[in-house]
Order: C-alpha cells, then sequence, then structure tokens
C-alpha cells in the first residue's frame, strides 16, 4: 500500500477498513478505561459464615458448597447450623418429565425437563435474609426410540448443565442478600 497512489492519483493511500475498526476499537477501550470503566468482579456474600442444610450424598449442596467457596472465599460453609450467622434450607427439589409432542405413531417427539428448586435464608432464630423463593429451569429435548442410549446420555448432561445455571441463580440471591436490614418474620 505504501508508495501507491489512491483514486485521486494524489499519492496518498487510505488504510484498509479492518485497519480502521481496530484503531476506533482501540480508541473506545482507551476512553472506557481512561473514565474508571472495568469489569464487575466476583461480589463477597454478606455472610461470615454459611450452613447449607442439604444431605451431604447430594450433588447439588456438593456444587452449591463448592461454588460458594469459590464465589466468596471470606464466607466459610459450616458443619453445623449452630456456628453459622445464615442457613439455606431447601424447600423443594425436585425434577419432572413433560411430554411435549407425540409422533404420528403415538410415540413421544419431544420432552421437556423442569428442574424446580425452593430455599430460604434464615438466621436460625426467625429472621429471614432471602424470603422463600423457588427458581424453576425449563429445557426441550427432542426424542427417538432409535437412540435411546444416546438420549439418556443427552438427557443427563442436560440436567447438569441446569443444576449448574441453578447454583448460578443461587449465589446471585445469596449475594444480594441484605444482612443487615432483614426483618424478623411475622
Amino acid at each position: 500500500m505504501r508508495g501507491e497512489e489512491n483514486e485521486a492519483g494524489n499519492g496518498v493511500a487510505h488504510r484498509p477498513p479492518a485497519r480502521r475498526t481496530a484503531l476506533l476499537a482501540l480508541v473506545a477501550l482507551l476512553g472506557l478505561g481512561a473514565c474508571g470503566f472495568q469489569l464487575r468482579g466476583p461480589r463477597p456474600m454478606p455472610f461470615d459464615t454459611l450452613y447449607v442444610a442439604m444431605p451431604e450424598a447430594s450433588e447439588l449442596g456438593a456444587a452449591l458448597k463448592r461454588n460458594i467457596r469459590a464465589a466468596s472465599p471470606g464466607t466459610r460453609v459450616t458443619d453445623t447450623v449452630q456456628e453459622a450467622q445464615a442457613v439455606l434450607t431447601p424447600l423443594i427439589d425436585a425434577r419432572e418429565k413433560i411430554i411435549l409432542s407425540l409422533n404420528a405413531a403415538g410415540r413421544v417427539r419431544e420432552y421437556q425437563l423442569k428442574q424446580r428448586f425452593g430455599f430460604k435464608v434464615h438466621d436460625g432464630k426467625g429472621t429471614d435474609f432471602v424470603a422463600p423463593s423457588e427458581i424453576v429451569i425449563t429445557r426441550d429435548i427432542t426424542f427417538n426410540d432409535a437412540d435411546i442410549l444416546a438420549k439418556e446420555a443427552e438427557e443427563t448432561l442436560i440436567y447438569r448443565d441446569m443444576q449448574n445455571d441453578l447454583v448460578q441463580q443461587i449465589l446471585r440471591r445469596l449475594q444480594a442478600a441484605k444482612v443487615g436490614t432483614a426483618a424478623p418474620k411475622s
């Protein structure tokens, strides 16, 4: 490009559009950095200690505890209710598989997988930090009788993905809890 003439013949070469776009993006990023913009980092839990009232063998409980420790290193997950500032109590934990559609032969063609989890977070003395809440996650899955094993494996993976989404939503609600402003239950 250097030394070449442009269409007007004045010896000035124009930058290609890709370089111009990259230059504009760089200027925009520098402008954002200069104004103090930064991505939101992890938000710590408002509790120093938390007890998760779920069985030790619970896959959801283990994932929740692991993610709490990772997301908020300042919050310790306790083994007993007595040493916890807050208690996460599950109210409902259920999985459902609903038939959405049938083919012409009357066989299932599509399912809806649903996971429901209800919980509350309290201090163990009557004060709710997070009011009773329910999270419902749904996914649709096609089904084929010829691929039963593959579809069962896919269903297992989808439920695992739904559980990961559920854990992330619970974490966000825990991080948004108001400890100092909670009111006793009436």
